[in-house]
């Protein structure tokens, strides 16, 4: 089943023209037969993205939120704070796989990522670090074999 998604950049430096994560990711799912129907570059800031996603929820067209960012445990309220404001449940063993995954690649470095998924009315939200490897790591690996599953449970 295609999976309709919203691909969102948070970064303060990248822009629509020079933003290899969100062009990973829009590649990704779409040679994995998703259709990318939104994608947004966008500072961190947290009101504006929390405004972007009430919109992106209320689009019945969008069954998937993608998110790109800090998923770290820096000091500035990001990405994280945000999405977790909005799961109504977590897919607690997304996080918990995608850091073991990324221990096997990056070492002890892989616990400070608080990448996670969960599920808000019907639809599936994820958020990922902002770098390509990561990216490429959660998609390959367990997105994108697992995405129609996702939705499919999340609209139950």
């Amino acid at each position: 089943m295609a999976v309709p998604c919203l691909v969102i950049t948070l970064s303060d430096s990248a822009t629509y023209e020079n933003d290899p994560v969100g062009s990973a990711v829009r590649r990704l799912l779409e040679e994995g037969g998703h259709p990318v129907l939104g994608y947004h570059v966008m500072p961190e800031d947290p009101m504006r993205l929390k405004a972007l996603m009430i919109g992106a929820l209320g689009d019945p067209g969008i069954h998937c939120i993608l998110l790109t960012g800090r998923t770290d445990y820096s000091t500035r309220e990001g990405t994280i704070e945000v999405v977790e404001t909005f799961l109504e449940k977590r897919v607690d063993g997304f996080g918990e796989l995608f850091r073991y995954l990324s221990y096997q690649e990056q070492g002890s470095l892989a616990m400070l990522s608080r990448a996670v998924a969960g599920t808000n009315r019907g639809r599936v939200l994820i958020a990922l670090p902002g770098t390509v490897p990561a990216v490429e790591l959660a998609l390959s690996k367990l997105l994108l074999p697992e995405l129609d599953r996702l939705v499919e449970q999340a609209r139950r």
